[in-house]
Parts: C-alpha cells; structure tokens; sequence
C-alpha cells in the first residue's frame, strides 16, 4: 500500500500512543485534532488526510478518540526517529 510522508508521520505519533480527536456538526466530522503521546498537538493532520486514513482502515474509533488500527500498524514503515 502506497503512503505519503505526511500520512506516515501521523501513523507514527498513532503507533506511539497519539489520538485524533474529532468534532461533529450532527452528521458528519467537521473538526480534527491530531494529538502525539505526549499531549502536543500535530499540525500536519488535516481532514482530508484523516479521510483518506480513515478510508483505507488505517485508523478507526470505537465509541472514543480516533487511534491505529491493526492494518495501521502493519502498514506504517519502521524508523528509528521520526522526529525528522
């Protein structure tokens, strides 16, 4: 499966504890926040990536925060320091 850079970053900050928070208008998501493991916010999370992750069964949400799925996982790329 192909992934972008930015779509990898996100996966990562998921796989080490990160959470996307989401917000509703009554139907549909209108709202994202992409949080890391330890509280800070990622800018580079925006909803149309959301929808592509949410989309391909990257990340999914059982009654909470969106986090990473087990395709997630498998998927995202092994790096030592994504800080980068």
């Amino acid at each position: 499966m192909n992934i972008s850079k930015r779509e990898q970053r996100v996966l990562h900050h998921l796989a080490l504890g990160g959470h996307i928070r989401h917000e509703f208008d009554g139907k549909r998501i209108v709202a994202i926040t992409c949080f890391t493991h330890d509280g800070a916010v990622l800018s580079d999370c925006d909803l149309p990536l959301f929808q592509r992750l949410r989309q391909r069964g990257l990340i999914g949400a059982k009654g909470g925060p969106y986090r990473i799925t087990l395709l997630g996982r498998r998927s995202v790329r092994a790096q030592l320091d994504n800080q980068g």
